[in-house]
């Protein structure tokens, strides 16, 4: 019988997103790619410490037994297959359940996304995280200096969604860029009734939302919307959310105020958001990643 990941939560993640591998990827970009492996292979018994996103990662495979394989964490990395035995070790050390990798020796590795059917790519790339996007398939860029996540909810993942060009299109965000606040409160108060547009993350939210019907007292799921919106132009948020027969269980209606410390306090495992200043404001407190999509990212 054929292998098959049909029915899981596939997660492609890059070995940059998923460890620190910040000391070595110095000698990469210095486009010395013998040294690095060299490197790599000197250190092969040395784990490498958790990333950005290993929080998110070792939580959602949590979630997957050998009876119910409901989380697929795959490595999709521009490392070769030498210093891939590096990533593996690492993840073998931790305890992380990963049996699958693709390195590609510093060539773009999205396009290995389709088959994979992945329902969400990490990595430190920004070209591949465009690529990846353009695709149809969730990404984000992880920002390696971000914090790490908190330690406080240990049997909880928790994932934080910025709305407009992430959850939603960008319909209403071209409306405030072109016209300003005021006109984007009328259009989005007179279209209340009207759902938005998906977004590039509407997939992941509904294959998460599947997802946390699994959870157990082993672990469990909660999602938050983190917006700029305000009243009246919460109510539109809202009824399109309820249009997908998706529900949040934190929404957090902000109204332009710096969305970081409220991020402290809701303790994400990851935050995922398009514009650039409000993930750079996230990255102080808690695991923040850049969605390269709609107007603001050209």
């Amino acid at each position: 019988m054929s292998v098959s990941l049909a029915g899981q939560l596939v997660v492609a993640i890059s070995s940059r997103a998923l460890f620190d591998f910040e000391e070595e990827n110095t000698v990469f970009e210095g486009n010395d790619d013998r040294a690095y492996m060299q490197l790599q292979l000197q250190r092969l018994e040395q784990p490498a410490r958790p990333g950005v996103a290993f929080s998110l990662v070792h939580k959602l495979l949590a979630f997957t037994t050998p009876e119910a394989p409901r989380v697929e964490v795959v490595i999709l990395s521009r490392n070769d297959p030498v210093s891939g035995m590096r990533v593996f070790r690492s993840a073998q050390h931790y305890g992380l359940p990963i049996q699958r990798g693709v390195f590609t020796r510093g060539s773009s590795p999205w396009r290995y996304l389709k088959p994979l059917h992945a329902n969400l790519f990490l990595s430190a790339n920004d070209a591949d995280v465009r690529s990846a996007l353009e695709a149809g398939v969730p990404a984000a860029r992880v920002l390696p200096h971000a914090a790490r996540a908190s330690e406080a909810h240990p049997n909880e993942v928790r994932i934080a969604f910025d709305g407009d060009a992430v959850l939603f299109s960008d319909e209403a965000e071209q409306v405030f860029q072109s016209d300003g606040l005021d006109a984007f409160q009328r259009h989005e108060a007179d279209r209340a009734a009207s759902p938005l547009a998906a977004g590039p993350f509407k997939p992941l939210l509904h294959a998460l939302q599947q997802l946390q019907q699994a959870s157990t007292d082993r672990m469990r799921l909660r999602t938050a919307l983190v917006t700029a919106r305000s009243a009246p132009a919460h109510e539109r948020a809202i009824r399109t959310l309820m249009n997908w027969h998706i529900e949040v269980d934190e929404a957090m209606f902000l109204g332009g105020l710096p969305k970081g410390e409220f991020l402290r306090e809701f303790e994400p495992d990851f935050f995922f958001d398009d514009q650039t200043r409000h993930v750079e404001s996230a990255a102080h407190h808690v695991p923040a990643g850049h969605v390269a999509s709609g107007v603001s990212n050209p």
